[in-house]
């Protein structure tokens, strides 16, 4: 039976029973009363007249009413629980329209179901917002698929050139075809490990220890002081102790990326980087500042897109594959956390990550 019809029988069954429960109530409180025997009254003592009436009359009089009253409360119930369910179940089915739809793979409908704030109209809430977020992830997972798919295609396309350049010219240096060879293949295994490493922090497969933001971002700044130095950055690390869970060599890959991101996009001499680490009453926070040039809001916000790297899609020794701000921000949620980038008044980048603290 449909939910439709099983709503209906039950209004009915309700009506019958309250019936019923009704006429048991006359006959309990009123009809065992009457007496079942005639009794005369004399008129000139009683304000009644005549002879009360006996309860085997009141019986056939009332019986055949009370089960009119019956037949009606179930016809009654029936239509009206009918028409009754039909209104109150007209959201469920626009809810599983919707989803019909989002099964055959559109995502763009909405149900934004109107009336008041009740429980299928959070349910229909509830369900637009979790379209709005596959749609949103959809659209995120397609541009994805399509950069990497060129990323990838990139050094693949330089190899096959460098080697056929090497086929059809016997006297081509070797030494230096080799190098090549060796960078392009460096980059391509980069790229495919950082596509390996963006995976596995969107499916969280890792397993969460105490972590010590603090010592990240000591042993991330040791790690990149010779890159800092290359640079002409200044690096500075201060901060409290920032306890959290988590994945060691994730957080330590978040704090390494944002800290070279930070060395690399800098001012062309005589640049600075501040990593500093602090705790508030419920979260850990890691902020990465530097010097470099002026940036737009709308630019910021695309920072976490895979493949974006500043101002340009440029390939250097220096801007590595484009994934470094997309890994931090994986990382950030799958440690349910927050990533804000915000540009400084100054220059340069403000990144923030926030995490949940847990007890020293």
């Amino acid at each position: 039976m449909s939910v439709r019809l099983k709503l209906t029988l039950s209004y009915a069954g309700f009506l019958m029973v309250a019936g019923a429960l009704l006429l048991a109530a006359v006959w309990v409180f009123l009809l065992r009363y009457v007496p079942d025997r005639a009794m005369l009254i004399n008129p000139d003592d009683t304000p009644t007249h005549g002879v009360f009436p006996i309860r085997s009359g009141l019986l056939n009089v009332f019986a055949p009413r009370a089960a009119a009253v019956m037949v009606f409360l179930l016809l009654f119930g029936l239509v009206g629980g009918w028409i009754l369910a039909g209104h109150m179940l007209a959201p469920l089915t626009r809810i599983t329209h919707a989803t019909r739809m989002a099964t055959n793979g559109s995502l763009s409908h909405r149900i934004r179901l109107p009336g008041s704030k009740d429980e299928f109209r959070e349910l229909a809430d509830a369900f637009d917002v979790m379209l709005a977020r596959l749609e949103a992830h959809d659209a995120e997972q397609q541009r994805f698929a399509a950069n990497a798919s060129h990323e990838l295609r990139t050094p693949l396309a330089i190899s096959k050139a460098l080697l056929d350049v090497a086929r059809t010219d016997p006297n081509l240096d070797t030494g230096e075809l080799v190098d090549r060879l060796h960078a392009v293949n460096t980059r391509a295994i980069d790229l495919t490990e950082a596509l390996l490493l963006l995976s596995r922090a969107d499916r969280r497969s890792f397993t969460r220890e105490h972590i010590d933001l603090s010592l990240m971002a000591e042993e991330a700044t040791e790690t990149l002081l010779p890159l800092a130095e290359e640079h002409g950055v200044t690096l500075e690390t201060s901060g409290d102790i920032a306890p959290t869970n988590g994945s060691q060599a994730l957080l330590l890959q978040l704090t390494t990326n944002l800290v070279q991101n930070a060395i690399v996009h800098n001012l062309p001499d005589h640049g600075s980087v501040w990593v500093h680490t602090s705790v508030r009453p419920k979260t850990v926070v890691l902020t990465v500042e530097n010097t470099g040039e002026q940036l737009s809001p709308q630019l910021v916000s695309t920072f976490t897109e895979p493949f974006q790297r500043g101002t340009e899609r440029i390939h250097t020794a220096q801007t590595g594959v484009g994934l470094g701000l997309a890994i931090v921000k994986t990382i950030t949620q799958a440690h349910d956390g927050t990533l804000t980038l915000t540009p400084r008044s100054a220059g340069g980048l403000r990144i923030t990550v926030e995490l949940p603290a847990t007890s020293p």
